[in-house]
């Protein structure tokens, strides 16, 4: 009876293997880009400019206590909606509370004409159309809440921690690496996912903690970029070089 041995390395897998970890890697590589420019939309213009800055990572997790969460969306990622001067007049009326005398007389119009097309009943946004929704928002900007940022939380460290797993697997397969190398690279993403998720509630009590989040985002990125293109190189590419090579011989 013939035994049949699966080959050790990424260079030599079978065919099929190499195309189940090649789909795998590539659909993930351009996972984490759309990841990248999700944040960038969103977190990256909480200050109203672009590119992601710790002033951007404070805004949305401790928030802008200077303002109301009204007033941060204005000068943020709504501030495109609307004149100058509709923006002003109203950060000036939540400033003072939103007060409902105001409402009837004038802003409701206001909002009526710049914001409830999007913020309606039916949107799933909120109403803008009706003044209590506007004042819930006329607040002071105290970030994400703790509810959602527990959720947050939870679903980022179970969800991103799978695929690191998976992609640490196919490393794992690597050669010409020493061992050690390749459990510091493994390991390293998980580690920065930690310190990631830990920033955001040191965040949300204290902006100073901001800069954390921008080292944890960059280091398990980097570090699952360089396992994604080695994994991806030692398939496809290192087999030519060593066949050419010894051809060469």
């Amino acid at each position: 009876m013939k035994i049949y041995t699966l080959p050790v390395g990424l260079p030599n897998l079978p065919l099929s293997v190499k195309m189940l970890f090649t789909g795998y890697l590539l659909t993930i590589g351009f996972g984490l880009i759309m990841a990248g420019a999700q944040i960038m939309l969103t977190h990256g213009m909480a200050d109203g400019k672009p590119g992601l800055s710790v002033e951007d990572i404070a805004y949305s997790y401790h928030g802008n206590r200077d303002g109301t969460t009204l007033e941060a969306k204005l000068n943020g990622s709504m501030k495109d909606k609307g004149t100058p001067e509709i923006r002003i007049e109203i950060i000036k009326w939540a400033r003072e509370g939103a007060p409902a005398e105001q409402w009837e007389s004038h802003f409701k119009t206001v909002f009526a004409e710049n914001c409830t097309l999007c913020h309606n009943a039916e949107s799933g946004l909120p109403d803008f159309s009706k003044l209590e929704n506007v004042q819930h928002l006329a607040t002071v900007d105290k970030g994400i809440s703790i509810t959602s940022l527990t959720k947050v939380s939870h679903i980022h460290l179970f969800g991103i921690s799978f695929i690191f797993m998976l992609m640490g697997a196919i490393f794992a397969f690597a050669v010409g690496i020493s061992e050690l190398k390749k459990a510091i690279l493994i390991t390293i993403p998980f580690a920065f996912l930690i310190i990631d998720v830990i920033s955001w509630w040191l965040t949300k009590l204290n902006a100073d903690f901001a800069w954390i989040t921008i080292i944890g985002g960059y280091g398990y990125t980097l570090a699952s970029t360089a396992m994604l293109l080695i994994s991806l190189y030692q398939m496809w590419i290192l087999p030519i070089k060593i066949a050419k090579h010894q051809q060469a011989e």
